[in-house]
């Protein structure tokens, strides 16, 4: 049976190290602008992205609440976030479900939690950046509601990343 609960840190932190967060796709996102704002397309690349998880044990990392999602003792699913109360908005910095258990739910049980943290402060919209890489997470975000706000040609540039570029997403609480 599958459990969504809070992240224990540092306890829990080598079972969410060890999350197949890799993406395999065999296409990748282009950005146009047009007449009606940013329009994405799909682009034939073969591509396998891995998604980092280095910030779990940083003292100064930018999320402060994080969930697990735990089958036994195994760590299936992962979201972190933080709170700016400047803007009022909740930022998903960390939202990852292991590779061989998508599909099943897992992603919107864990976004449930982090829309009710968000709700509980008071957030009004959740927002949240990824690769055009990612495309398989591009069509899950959108299913959960999110919406294209905005991209970055450049905010990969001179990282492992670099030759990607950023999406951002958002949507209300």
């Amino acid at each position: 049976m599958t459990v969504i609960r809070p992240a224990v840190l540092p306890r829990d932190v080598e079972r969410i190290a060890a999350i197949d967060t890799a993406v395999q796709s065999t296409s990748v996102l282009a950005a146009n602008a047009g007449p009606e704002g940013i329009v994405l397309r799909s682009v034939p690349q073969t591509v396998t992205k891995v998604f980092p998880l280095e910030d779990l044990e940083d003292p100064d990392r930018p999320w402060d609440v994080a969930w697990v999602a735990t089958d036994g003792s195994q760590i299936i699913g992962f979201a972190a976030v933080g709170f700016q109360a400047w803007n009022q908005r909740l930022v998903l910095w960390h939202f990852y479900v292991d590779a061989g258990r998508r599909g099943q739910g897992l992603g919107r049980r864990l976004m449930e939690a982090v829309l009710n943290h968000a709700r509980s402060l008071g957030a009004r919209h959740v927002w949240l950046e990824t690769s055009n890489q990612n495309q398989l997470g591009v069509a899950a975000y959108q299913a959960l509601g999110f919406s294209l706000t905005g991209l970055d040609l450049t905010l990969y540039d001179a990282t492992p990343s670099e030759g990607e570029f950023a999406l951002f997403f958002s949507r209300a609480v």
